[in-house]
């Protein structure tokens, strides 16, 4: 079966407050929903792996030459405009099931209750002629 990486980056969607600024049951009300999404794919066999990231202000970026000391410096910055909060990765049927999946994730509640419709970018993982990575 083809894998698929679903991609959620910082972006509220329709709600431009951050979340620290959301009431404490909205909050709970999000990750809840996060949570019976991702017991019911981890039971049907769908989830492979799913990896919520920490703030991106703790993010390091590093580059390397392979010869000298890797330069590492923090990041992202401030001109960033996307950055990734998270991932999933899904061993589906087809990818028309990865997009229900990725529509089901855009709509996690916000605020009151109201679908974020958090954009969620889904890509196909690269394989082999065995179908492995």
């Amino acid at each position: 079966m083809p894998k698929f990486i679903l991609l959620v980056n910082y972006d509220g969607g329709v709600f431009e407050e951050p979340m620290d600024t959301w009431q404490p049951g909205d909050v709970a009300a999000h990750f809840d929903y996060y949570a019976l999404l991702s017991k019911e794919l981890t039971e049907s066999g769908e989830m492979v792996q799913f990896m919520a990231l920490a703030d991106p202000r703790q993010a390091r970026t590093v580059r390397a030459d392979g010869v000298a000391a890797p330069v590492v410096t923090d990041g992202p910055f401030a001109e960033s405009k996307e950055v990734l909060a998270g991932f999933n990765v899904f061993d589906v049927e087809s990818e028309e099931r990865a997009l229900e999946i990725a529509a089901r994730i855009s709509a996690v509640p916000g605020p009151g209750g109201v679908p974020t419709q958090q954009p969620v970018e889904v890509r196909r993982v690269m394989a082999d002629e065995h179908g492995e990575l």
